[in-house]
């Protein structure tokens, strides 16, 4: 189940933040040329096959344009769209629609795409079982929607942020006192020390490496940029102990084969720095002149 996106205030906030950065002191075209009193219904059309995402949060931006704005979803969130498909339909004052239009299409334009990419790995996987994370690698501020829009896609949430999670990398090993990948244990022994209710992962990139940070069961290890036989050689290690995530140039060519390893799970960053906007547009259907 998707959670409640517009419980969140932050979404609330960079959809204000949005609008001021478009909007500012008022939309000049549309004060010069459209009468206030027109009254209209359209609706949001996918030009190209997609899955939804965003419908809420593009019904939000015109509601805050305007409160009378009424719309309705018309695929949800998670829903398949077919190309020429509507996803949204919505009535109310023009201008005000007209205002809010480009900043509802720029929010829903990146979460629709993000989830159609995530669903195109997660169908590249699943005979496997395997699990599709997304990374930090997100838009600044723009984060909970971005993760959002993974889960549309079928995808699993990896850690939100820095507080959530110990994940440690290459460049904290080198910064950590001990410094010696052959006691990778007791990194984890000291990070569950310091913080005992996170989960700890580690990341490692040779088979010695794994087994040294075996030893302190991790929850997770992450193999990095491995070839898929030494991944899966590091997969049998691992059974039993420590989940496994696969990350690093994983493309869409290479997903199966890399998930056919039997780890757990593969983290792509690619779903929220590299996906490609999905082409949307807003259309009337009709329009009402003002009194």
């Amino acid at each position: 189940m998707l959670p409640d996106l517009l419980a969140d205030p932050r979404v609330h906030e960079a959809i204000a933040r949005a609008i001021e950065e478009d909007v500012g002191p008022g939309d000049a075209t549309t004060l010069a040329l459209v009468d206030p009193g027109i009254q209209a219904t359209g609706e949001i059309l996918a030009r190209q096959a997609c899955r939804a995402a965003g419908g809420g949060v593009a019904a939000a931006v015109l509601r805050r344009v305007d409160p009378t704005v009424v719309c309705e979803t018309l695929v949800p969130d998670g829903g398949d769209v077919p190309a020429g498909g509507a996803i949204l339909r919505f009535r109310g004052p023009a201008a005000a629609i007209l205002t809010g239009e480009r900043t509802a299409l720029n929010f829903m334009q990146r979460m629709c795409g993000i989830a159609t990419l995530t669903r195109r790995f997660v169908e590249a996987v699943q005979a496997y079982g395997t699990q599709v994370l997304d990374t930090r690698k997100t838009t600044p501020g723009l984060r909970v929607f971005e993760k959002y829009s993974v889960r549309c896609g079928g995808g699993v949430n990896h850690r939100f942020a820095l507080y959530d999670r110990i994940l440690m990398k290459d460049n904290h090993r080198r910064l950590w006192a001990g410094n010696d990948p052959d006691r990778l244990d007791l990194a984890v022994q000291a990070a569950r020390a310091r913080f005992p209710d996170l989960a700890v992962e580690v990341e490692v990139e040779t088979i010695g490496e794994l087994q040294s940070a075996l030893r302190a069961r991790p929850e997770w290890v992450l193999l990095d940029n491995m070839p898929c036989e030494m991944m899966a050689a590091c997969v049998r290690l691992a059974k039993g102990i420590s989940l496994t995530e696969a990350s690093g140039g994983i493309t869409l060519d290479r997903a199966r084969d890399v998930a056919a390893t039997g780890v757990d799970a593969l983290s792509l960053g690619c779903l929220t720095h590299s996906a490609p906007a999905i082409d949307l547009s807003l259309e009337w259907s009709v329009v009402q002149p003002g009194a």
